[in-house]
C-alpha cells in the first residue's frame, strides 16, 4: 500500500519481545518519513490493530504467540490491510517459503543493519519486492527451473502459465523476476515508472499473485 506522496509511511511493528520491539521502533522513529502508528506483541494485535489503524506497512516477527507472523500476514494481505515486511532471527525455509506464499512484500533476518532496515521499509512501501541477500540465493536454487534437468511432472507449462500477459507485462515479468527496481525496469524498457507501476499491478491480478515478491518466484521458477 504505496502512501500519499509527502505523507509519512505508517508502520505498524509486530513482535512480541519487548525489548527488540523497542529497538525497532525507535531505529524507525528516528528515521525521516516513517511514522511509527501502533505496536503488537502478538500475531492476533498484530491483524487487529492493522484492521484499526490501516498503515502502509506491517513490519511482522514470525515466532510470536496466538497467532504466528506467517498466519498474521496471510490474514493481513488477504483483507489487503496492508503490505507485510517480515522479519525474524530465523532464515530456515519454512518461514521464508511460508512467508512469501502468505504473500509478504519482503523478508528480512533480525541481524540487519539499521540503516538497511530503514531502507527496506521505504522500498516496500514504494510498492517493490525485497528478499534479505542471505535467503536469495536458497530462494533462487529451490524455484529456478532451468537449474533443473527438466521440468516435473505436473509443473505447470510456462506457456500456459504466461498466455493472460501482454508481450508488454512479460518483459516487465522478467525484469521483476531480475530483481530490478520500477525505476530500472523503466529505464530498460523505456517506459514511464508509473507506467511500469500500471503492468505490475495488472500482471500480479492476471496471475492471482499478491505480491511483487512472488511474482518475482514465479518468473524465476519458470525461466521468464
Amino acid at each position: 500500500m504505496t502512501p500519499t506522496s509527502g505523507n509519512s509511511i505508517r508502520v505498524l511493528v509486530a513482535e512480541d519481545q519487548k525489548a527488540v520491539r523497542a529497538g525497532l521502533v525507535l531505529i524507525l522513529r528516528s528515521a525521516p518519513g516513517i511514522e511509527v502508528v501502533g505496536e503488537a506483541g502478538d500475531g492476533e494485535a498484530a491483524v487487529r490493530l492493522a484492521r484499526e489503524l490501516r498503515p502502509d506497512l506491517v513490519l511482522m516477527d514470525v515466532q510470536m504467540p496466538l497467532l504466528d507472523g506467517v498466519a498474521a500476514t496471510r490474514q493481513v494481505v488477504a483483507e489487503g490491510l496492508a503490505d507485510v515486511l517480515v522479519l525474524t532471527t530465523f532464515d530456515l525455509d519454512e518461514y521464508v517459503f511460508g512467508a512469501l506464499r502468505a504473500g509478504a512484500a519482503g523478508f528480512l533476518l533480525k541481524n540487519t543493519e539499521a540503516r538497511d532496515l530503514v531502507e527496506a521499509v521505504r522500498t516496500v512501501a514504494r510498492g517493490e519486492g525485497l528478499i534479505a541477500p542471505a535467503v536469495t540465493r536458497r530462494l533462487i536454487a529451490e524455484f529456478a527451473a532451468p537449474r533443473r534437468p527438466a521440468r516435473p511432472e505436473g509443473a505447470p507449462n510456462p506457456a500456459a502459465v504466461l498466455e493472460p500477459l501482454t508481450r508488454r507485462e512479460r518483459e516487465v515479468l522478467s525484469c521483476v523476476g531480475e530483481g530490478l527496481s520500477n525505476a530500472e525496469i523503466a529505464a530498460r524498457l523505456d517506459m514511464a515508472e508509473a507506467t511500469v507501476k500500471t503492468h505490475v499491478s495488472r500482471l500480479l491480478g492476471k496471475l492471482g499473485l499478491r505480491s511483487r515478491v512472488q511474482a518475482a518466484v514465479l518468473a524465476q521458477e519458470l525461466g521468464v
